[in-house]
This record gives C-alpha cells, structure tokens and sequence, in this order.
C-alpha cells in the first residue's frame, strides 16, 4: 500500500498519526493511506510560504510567467501519468481524466498572460498636474480548498491566478483522491518555483478550520457541498478573509418542442452520466416542455441509457466508470429509493448494478426517473450521480420557473432553434451560468466560472479576471509634481472643490 505525505516547503514532510484510506473505485481496494494533518503542521507550511512570498512578489511578471510556461509543459508532458493516477482513485475514466487536466491547464495558459492581465488603470491630467493610477498588488499567502471529482482542474484553477499574481499558496486537496494534486506541486518545483510557493496539506475539518482561522491565510477559494460552503464562507469572513465559496447544484436542461431531440439525447447521455454524473455542471434534471414532448424525449432516451457501457477506469469503450467510495455509491442508491418512494417512476433502474469481475467495484448503473416533481426531496437535493430525472413542464413559463426558483443557481441549458426563445430564457432565468444548446456551460478560462444562489458564497468568481481580482489588492495613487517657489501659489486643491 502506498503511503502518501504533505508537500511542504518543496518536499515531504514527517507524517501525521491520523490517516484516511484511499480506495481503488474499479477494484473495491484501499489502495493507498493519506496523513490528516493539523495546525501545528499547517504554521509549518505558512511559515515557509511566509519565507518565499515576498520575493515571489517581488520578481517581475515575466519572470512569473515563465514559471507558468514551463509547468504548462511539464504537465503536458507527464499528462498521460497524472491522467491514469487521477482515475485509478477518482474512478472516471482515463479519456474523462484527460479533459480534468486539459481544462486545468486552459486557466494555466490565461495565467501565462500575467504581465498583460496585471496592467492598471492610468488617467492623466484628473486635476491641476495630478494624475491617478492603479495597480494590483498580491494579498500574501491564499489557501485552496478543492473536492474529489476534479482533483487536477480544480486546484489548477485556483493556484494558477493566485501564484501568477504573486502570491504564495497552500492547497488542501480532497483526502480522497490527493496524488494528482501532490504530483502537481512537484512538477510546479521542477519548473523553477521555489519550494514553499506551492504547498500540499492533506485532512479534515480539522485543517479545513486551522486554514479558515490561521491568521497569516489572507483569502481562501473552496469548492464543495453547499452547506460547507456557506460554513466556510461564514467562518471565513468572520476571521477577515476574502473568501471564494462555490457550492452544489441541481442543473436543469429546458427542451423546447422544436429542440433536435437527437442532438438532445446525444447531449444529455454525456451531461447527465458522464464522470458518473460527479460533476457540479452535471446536466441531472431534463425539463421537456409539453407532454408531447416528454414522451417523444422519453422514447429516445431509453435505449440511449440502456447503451451506455460502464466499465474500470482503464477500460477504453466505458462511458463512465465507478463512484468514488463504498459510502457515496450507498448514498445514491439511497436516493433513487427515497425518489420511488416519493412517487417518481422508475424507468431505469442502476441500483444493485455489478461489472463481471469486478464485483466489489463502486458502480451505479444509469438510472432514469420520470413524473419526478417539485415537492420531492429526490428534485430539492444533489444527488451527485448517474441519476437522470425528468421533470415535466406546462409551457415556457414554467420551463422558465423551475431552475429559477430551485434553491442551486450553479448552470442551466436550454435546447431549441428558436433564437427569441433562447434570448428571453437567458435573460430572465436566475441562474449563474447558461448554455443554449450547450448542456455543460462551464465559461472558458478568460471568461469566469460561478453560480447563484446556494452555489456560490462571495462575491467574485473562479479563474478569468474575476479570479484576478479576488486573488489581488488594487491600490490607487494620486500623482503631484509641483511647480514654483515655494510661495504657496501652487497649492493643491481638490479637484471637485476647485
């Protein structure tokens, strides 16, 4: 079994007592032991981050994105080893784990542009011989909180603006899958940062809260459930941090009578149980508007579901693979029986599935469920799976309504050719993010990535220039060079009170 470490201050340190087993997905194995750490070991990583910071800060842009540019091409060049270890503890397929890295490194590239993203404002001439300018100043040390089902994009997204722009960074990585992250703070080294700019501290509520309340910690980004979330935000903004804090979600997909319903099915087997629907832009509640529509919908997505292949990790033809532990594979099955017993109409059932020779796996077979309905806590709730439930809606309005009104804001999608009817929906749906004819809208990486509502607490988004601001201070300056003697004929007079 392999025992795994911290990442402090460019290199492992003495484990920890507590540790926390990390499973085989595909195997039902324990395939590796992570150390939980605690506070005492986190002052140890802020200090050596507190001994690099400044300097880091100090080193032009340039210099900065040049680091950047390197790790972009270590990664790139050790991708197909971070893609087969991230999936054999994740449990998505290997193909999925390419697209988790890729879409990591899409920020990395936008943070190899530092020097032009960090330029300020400047106005000559705001008053008599007075100019103002801006810049953007690093905070200090910032801290990432990142979940299991993105293990290499997610802290990417995080630690890639926040070192661009000077700061130096510790991430806590999920406890379930933490040797991507771990092997990406090597390569960071390898690519000429300097040890203890990037850091890896593994735990539990424990370090979660010693990171929240350590006062040298000036801003924390976190990605989870949503009631962490908001613990999180909460215990961090009262300890007087910048805090980022993205939630759950509960996507829904509008089809409007005219929707190409070949392109929709399509669309809907990868956004819907893909990475074994372990996605926060996972696509779980299909909204078909009219009757007509559900069932034309329904017949489609039938044997669709019925096709699709669940297999190992490394299995090349799987569409998805295994959920990531014994007890999330319980808790989803958990939740197809509560949304029978709430009144839906089991379709397809994926409770009880097994892959032939790999019985003790974490599978969950594809499950559609139909007639679900507001009321039910199945439609409330994340499910987090390979669950697709079909919620029926009268007309636009009510298409319209349903994500609007649902407690997540995280992404939604419409499906339709009508151009009037895509406009008006994005305009007015309350939510973060939408796709039209797009099932998974997450922006690309120089736009920025956020939800509403319960899926996101703060007040800025991941990556992009959302991502640059709240991982930067702006200082303005006020400019006066003088001319004269000396005898008071230029003194300075605000310039609204002049």
């Amino acid at each position: 079994m392999r025992q795994l470490d911290h990442f402090i201050a460019g290199g492992a340190s003495a484990p920890t007592a507590r540790t926390h087993k990390i499973w085989n997905p595909s195997t039902g194995e324990v395939q590796a032991e992570v150390p939980l750490g605690d506070a005492a070991l986190l002052d140890r990583a802020v200090a050596a981050a507190r001994k690099v910071q400044p300097e880091w800060a100090a080193t032009n842009p340039q210099r900065r994105a040049r680091v950047m540019f390197e790790f972009k091409r270590l990664v790139e060049a050790n991708k197909q080893e971070l893609a087969e270890l991230l999936a054999s503890e994740h449990g998505k397929v290997v193909d999925d784990a390419h697209g988790d890295v890729q879409r990591g490194l899409e920020v990395i590239e936008y943070a190899c542009g530092i020097p032009q993203a960090l330029k300020g404002e400047y106005s000559q001439g705001a008053g008599p011989g007075i100019d103002v300018y801006s810049m953007r100043q690093p905070l200090g040390i910032g801290a990432g909180i990142t979940p299991f089902n993105f293990p290499a994009m997610i802290p990417m997204w995080m630690f890639g603006m926040a070192i661009a722009a000077g700061n130096a960074f510790i991430l806590k990585p999920s406890e379930r899958d933490p040797s991507v992250p771990i092997r990406l703070a090597e390569l960071f080294v390898e690519a000429g940062a300097p040890e203890g700019l990037l850091q890896v501290v593994h735990g539990d509520k424990e370090m979660v809260d010693a990171i929240l309340d350590h006062e040298d910690i000036a801003a924390v980004s976190f990605v989870g459930s949503s009631d962490i979330a908001h613990y999180v935000y909460k215990r961090g903004v009262a300890a007087g941090k910048r805090v980022q804090a993205m939630g759950g979600a509960k996507n829904h997909g509008i089809v409007m009578p005219d929707a190409d319903l070949d392109q929709v099915v399509g669309d809907l087997a990868g956004a819907a149980f893909g990475s074994a629907g372990e996605r926060c832009m996972a696509l779980p509640v299909v909204v078909p508007v009219g009757e007509d529509t559900a069932d034309r919908l329904r017949e489609k997505l039938i044997p669709a579901i019925n096709a699709l292949r669940i297999g190992v990790s490394t299995d090349p033809d799987a569409h998805y693979g295994p959920v990531v532990t014994p007890e999330h594979k319980a808790r989803v099955e958990q939740w197809i029986d509560t949304a029978e017993q709430e009144g839906a109409e089991v379709v397809i059932d994926g409770r009880g599935f097994t892959l032939q020779g790999h019985e003790k796996g974490f599978f969950v077979g594809p499950t559609l469920l139909d007639r679900v309905t507001t009321d039910m806590e199945s439609y409330r709730e994340e499910i987090f799976g390979p669950v697709l439930q079909i919620v029926r809606a009268k007309d636009f309005e009510d298409a319209v309504r349903l994500p609007s009104e649902h407690q997540y804001g995280n992404g939604v999608a419409i499906f339709t050719r009508n151009g009037h009817a895509a406009r008006e929906f994005a305009h007015r749906v309350n939510v973060g993010m939408v796709g039209i004819n797009v099932p998974i809208p997450v922006p690309v990486s120089y736009h920025s990535f956020g939800g509403w509502k319960r899926s996101g607490f703060g007040d800025t988004d991941q990556y992009g220039q959302e991502g640059l601001k709240f991982w930067t201070k702006a200082k303005k300056v006020t400019q006066r060079w003088p001319d004269g003697g000396g005898d008071g004929s230029n003194a300075f007079v605000i310039p609204t009170m002049g």
